[in-house]
Order: C-alpha cells, then sequence, then structure tokens
C-alpha cells in the first residue's frame, strides 16, 4: 500500500519578501507622520453661512429643530432620521460626559468651499457633515438655507443635494 503524505503548499518567496516590505514601508511612513508632528488636517475655509440650532426630544418620538438665537421651531422632523440622531447622539454624549446641559446651542455653518460644520461651542467637538455624503449633509444643510439673514449677499451655494 502506498500512502503519500500530503506536502503543505508554501508561497513563493518572492510574495513573502513583497509583503514584508509594503508592512516595513507602512510602518515607517507612519511613524515619520507621527515623529515629525505632520499634519492631516485640511485648514476650514472662510465661514460663509452660520446658525445657532437646538434640538429637542419630542413625546411623538420626533425632533424639534429650534432657532438658538430666537427659539421658534424651524421644523419637527419625524420618522428614524439614522444619520441626524446619530451625529446629535454623538454630540450630547461628549456634554454629557462632560457634565454640561443642552442649553447652549449647537453651530451649523456653511463654508465657502460648500463643506458643512455642526460644532459645538460647549465642547470644542465638531462633525464635518460632508465627511458622510451629500445626502446626509444636505439633511442639515436645509435648516441652513433657511437662515438667509445670516448669509453673505455674495455666498455660493453650499455642494450638497437639495
Amino acid at each position: 500500500m502506498n500512502t503519500l503524505k500530503p506536502t503543505p503548499e508554501t508561497l513563493p518567496r518572492f510574495a513573502v519578501v513583497t509583503c514584508a516590505a509594503m508592512v516595513l514601508a507602512t510602518l515607517l511612513a507612519v511613524s515619520f507622520a507621527r515623529f515629525t508632528s505632520t499634519s492631516a488636517h485640511v485648514p476650514d475655509a472662510e465661514s460663509i453661512a452660520l446658525r445657532a440650532l437646538r434640538f429637542e426630544d419630542r413625546p411623538d418620538g420626533g425632533i424639534s429643530v429650534i432657532d438658538g438665537k430666537q427659539g421658534f421651531v424651524v421644523e419637527t422632523v419625524h420618522g428614524e432620521q439614522g444619520f441626524m440622531r446619530g451625529a446629535l447622539r454623538g454630540l450630547a454624549r461628549e456634554r454629557l460626559r462632560r457634565g454640561l446641559g443642552s442649553e447652549q446651542p449647537f453651530e451649523l455653518i456653511g463654508r465657502a468651499d460648500g463643506r458643512l460644520t455642526l460644532s459645538d461651542p460647549a465642547t470644542g467637538a465638531r462633525i464635518d457633515l460632508e465627511s458622510f455624503g451629500p445626502d446626509n449633509a444636505a439633511v442639515f444643510a436645509r435648516w441652513l438655507r433657511g437662515n438667509e439673514s445670516s448669509r453673505r449677499e455674495s455666498a455660493p451655494t453650499l455642494g450638497v443635494k437639495e
């Protein structure tokens, strides 16, 4: 009876050396960036529109969007609103962690390059909304567009879908 033992397959030496070189190059690049304080942060473009907004949960499960300066309800949002709820939850969690309340409004900032930022002046936390795609940024952009008094006359349209 002839029994053959299976032999383990080996990777070609070239493939192993190439993978090791890529891992080493990645580690060197990350180390260089870390120790030289190289930043990948892009400076913010000029602010062309700003609106202070507060958000309150409603008994019916909706969210009231309230003008932070004049106190009127801008809109009441119903439905799942997953992205909006997630963004607000992250900012609220940071306030709770620091023992702060919800009295101070958030700032919705439209920038000259079309970017949109939701910022919390109370904690310094911010969310660059365009990072989550134009549909998600548009959820917030509509409230900035409704605040024509804070926008300069020559301000370009924000780069998000209606």
